[in-house]
């Protein structure tokens, strides 16, 4: 009975994923892929400092600094993955990434600076400091985003 519950489980994930209409990177060089990825750790590094600027978790100066300088680090990693042959699907990038490259590269060095004054803020234990600091990084987040990137892939 185990071995058939396996079984039909294994054939259940296959159906499953067969369905799913995310569309794969199948580029040589998987540039979407990596530039995704490397957004994520962005995420995941930034969240911890956004629950500390809305007072739901404490300051702990040794972590908070130490996830600020890993956000730096990362901040300029993803952007030479959006060269001209990384406008393919399953791209979440607009047009306008490639199509306005000026406004594409003022965004990137804002999100650059933010994350700079940041870092310089991180080990002060001056919380309305670092609160404007966390939100001005998140707002560059947000402002590229709602310019440079589709809510679905494919645009």
């Amino acid at each position: 009975m185990q071995k058939f519950t396996l079984i039909t489980l294994a054939a259940a994930v296959a159906l499953l994923s067969a369905c799913s209409d995310r569309v794969r990177d199948t580029h040589p060089q998987q540039l979407v892929s990596k530039r995704q990825a490397i957004f994520k750790k962005f995420t995941k590094t930034l969240e911890p400092m956004g629950l500390v600027a809305r007072d739901r978790q404490d300051y702990v100066k040794a972590s908070f600094v130490a996830s600020a300088e890993a956000l730096q680090e990362l901040a300029s990693q993803p952007w030479q993955y959006f060269s001209a042959d990384g406008n393919y699907p399953p791209t979440r990038a607009k047009p306008e990434v490639w199509s306005q490259p000026g406004d594409f590269k003022l965004a990137q060095d804002k999100f650059l600076a933010a994350t700079d004054a940041l870092v310089q803020v991180a080990g002060s234990a001056d919380l309305p400091a670092i609160n404007a600091s966390v939100e001005a990084v998140q707002a560059s987040c947000k402002s590229c985003h709602n310019k440079f990137r589709s809510e679905t892939a494919g645009g």
